[in-house]
């Protein structure tokens, strides 16, 4: 007896997700900071395992990105204490940084 499994996956590109603008909402600055720097984590992800996965894997550049990763995870833990002055700060470095990263 033979059974068949079928399974139906959605794939949501995160590039095709409109940028969400909470500045009109109480505490907007910190949503879309938070926002932005796990959309820059989210970019390192990716090209670490696109890297691991290449044929001839380059160490170097995997150690570039684990760097870039690692310096936004900092920032993101910063924001829990961080004043509205350094959230925008952050979040404007990041938001530059992710349109840098696409642009790549």
């Amino acid at each position: 007896m033979s059974a068949s499994l079928k399974i139906d996956m959605k794939v949501v590109v995160v590039s095709d997700i409109p940028d969400p603008d909470f500045s009109g909402l109480e505490g907007g600055e910190e949503q879309a900071a938070a926002d932005v720097l796990q959309e820059v984590v989210a970019w390192y992800n990716a090209q670490i395992v696109a890297e691991r996965r290449a044929p001839v894997p380059d160490e170097d550049r995997i150690g570039e990105l684990k760097a870039g990763r690692q310096a936004a995870l900092a920032d993101q833990a910063q924001l829990a204490t961080a004043d509205t002055q350094e959230t925008e700060r952050i979040a404007a470095i990041y938001a530059a940084r992710l349109k840098e990263l696409k642009e790549s």
